[in-house]
């Protein structure tokens, strides 16, 4: 019998995410505030749901792709909420990217309410989730962590159980470091290269397979090098895992002064009206004052 889907949230990312369910064959049934969105979905094969209870009403398993924490809550606890339509025992798989902490709080009054949860927030953004490639950081019990990785099988490449509850979360921060680190690590490196008349753009083929080689370094540059800014992320959600990232350093005494550095950079570029850019804006910083996309 095949597994029943419910999919709560198809913006860009949870679109990207139903789109590659839809087409390889699940049972998808899909929410959103935006009827387009949905609509797009279900020109796909999925079915429409006029709230997330109505989503999850019938569903095993129900995946959440939110913007927020508090969306995640009240998606799932408010009105008309998951909890309201799903059945006992449901799976709850959050795709979204929030903090440890608040996972772990909503994991338990899931439980509560005799419903499981897995976290598992993913890497490799909109391309390698339509080509089926995402990489998955999973935090939750045992079985259902490996039940959840049968129902994203099609949409991931790797999928990783990295602990209980919250540690998918917090594996996701670490990525997060990681990747917007390199990101400005990238654009200025470009910055550079453009000021001392080398082409950047024969830098990737340059570096490939040297020590500062990575996948950011071969997709990024050459979007950096020409102002390629389409989106496949956004500047203002770096802004929001890097200050989680922080908040969970100080909960550990651990320094990260590169991390400040980079999620103030970030916080710039926002406050100058690029939030909803893609990381590609970065390339903006290095004008200084004189920011703004296109200019």
């Amino acid at each position: 019998m095949k597994t029943s889907v419910a999919l709560i949230g198809a913006g860009a990312m949870g679109g990207a995410i139903g789109s590659r369910l839809a087409l390889t064959g699940t049972d998808l049934t899909v929410f959103d505030l935006d009827p387009e969105k949905v609509a797009a979905l279900v020109s796909l094969g999925a079915r429409a749901a006029a709230t997330a209870a109505d989503a999850a009403r019938n569903a095993d398993a129900v995946i959440l792709s939110l913007n927020a924490a508090r969306i995640v809550r009240a998606a799932v606890f408010g009105p008309a909420g998951v909890a309201e339509g799903a059945a006992p025992g449901t799976l709850i798989i959050d795709m979204s990217s929030i903090d440890p902490e608040t996972t772990r709080a909503l994991a338990t009054e899931a439980v509560a309410k005799g419903l499981r949860w897995v976290d598992s927030p993913l890497s490799g953004g909109i391309p390698k989730a339509a080509l089926g490639q995402l990489t998955l950081m999973q935090g939750g019990d045992a079985v259902d962590v490996a039940e959840a990785q049968a129902i994203l099988a099609n949409v991931a490449a790797n999928q990783t159980h990295m602990g209980q509850v919250g540690t998918g979360q917090t594996t996701k921060l670490i990525n997060q470091v990681l990747c917007g680190l390199t990101f400005l690590a990238v654009a200025e490196a470009t910055a550079l290269a453009e000021a001392a008349g080398v082409d950047a753009l024969s830098i990737p083929k340059a570096l490939k397979g040297g020590r500062a080689d990575s996948a950011i370094l071969q997709e990024y540059m050459p979007r950096f090098a020409t102002r390629d800014y389409r989106r496949t992320g956004r500047i203002d959600n770096m802004v929001k895992d890097l200050d989680s990232a922080q908040d969970l350093a100080r909960q550990s005494h651990t320094a990260m002064p590169l991390t400040a550095v980079c999620a103030e950079i970030h916080r710039m570029l926002t406050a100058a009206g690029l939030g909803g850019e893609d990381q590609a804006a970065l390339m903006e910083y290095f004008k200084g004052p004189r920011m703004s996309v296109g200019q």
